[in-house]
């Protein structure tokens, strides 16, 4: 007895799911940021340094409440610094103009990214909170202030990656990576990520707490000391804002 069915070997082109499609560059966007000896330098060694540099100096200056302070100056490195040079060079060497014309899009590239960032910062958090615990850091953390922590991160990560893309849309790739560098330095010692705004004299205190990283910093000390501070999660509400807008209206797909 012989069917009538005969097997269809003709070329069946279409996209995957958009869901897929983002995730799978999510996931390709993480390994080649893993594979970056600069990213693994500002994620983890400088941060695990500055840990155990000050286990054994105890310096006043940063205060009790360091590990919080270098878990809020980790989401900067890896949220900021990282996707800005990358990015920039992706955009000079026509990386980011030819991933849009795929079926994975504009919206989908940069969400990719963003996922990225977000694994990688995960994971900085728990590595990072592992050797604070391991070094004699005893947080304090409540349900409420967990959760603006969270919160506060989210928020942050958006501000820092909208940031990096204003920068890496409209500069050229080596202004870029000089002018990324400068701004982590100089809001890693003045933006109240590692130091405390309370450690300031008081009117450049005020100004530190209406900075991003000046917010994320205060809100992570706050939480890890179990109290609640509203306040630095509406400042970076509306950075946040104010940054995603500005970075949607400015940013270039070619270099």
């Amino acid at each position: 007895m012989t069917s009538n069915k005969t097997l269809d070997f003709s070329p069946a082109p279409g996209a995957a799911p958009a869901g897929r499609r983002v995730l799978s560059h999510g996931l390709t966007e993480t390994r080649l940021l893993v594979r970056n000896g600069e990213q693994l330098l500002l994620a983890l060694i400088i941060p695990v340094a500055i840990l155990v540099a000050a286990r054994f100096l105890e310096s006043e200056l940063l205060g009790e409440q360091l590990p919080a302070s270098v878990l809020a100056l980790a989401v900067w490195s890896s949220a900021f610094t990282s996707v800005a040079i990358a990015t920039g060079f992706e955009r000079r060497y026509g990386v980011l103009e030819r991933l849009a014309a795929t079926p994975l899009g504009g919206s989908g590239l940069i969400t990719g990214k963003a996922l990225a960032v977000m694994i990688i910062v995960v994971t900085q958090l728990i590595i990072l909170s592992a050797v604070a615990v391991a070094l004699g850091w005893r947080p304090a953390f409540t349900a409420a202030t967990t959760g603006l922590a969270i919160i506060a991160v989210l928020l942050a990560i958006t501000a820092f990656v909208a940031f990096a893309l204003i920068l890496a849309g409209r500069l050229r790739a080596e202004a870029t990576l000089a002018l990324a560098n400068v701004i982590y330095v100089v809001l890693l010692v003045a933006g109240g990520l590692v130091v405390p705004a309370a450690r300031f004299p008081t009117a450049m205190g005020y100004v530190v707490r209406l900075l991003p990283t000046g917010a994320l910093g205060e809100e992570l000390r706050q939480a890890s000391a179990g109290v609640v501070d509203g306040w630095s999660v509406l400042v970076l509400v509306f950075w946040a804002g104010v940054l995603a807008i500005l970075a949607r209206k400015v940013f270039r797909w070619v270099g």
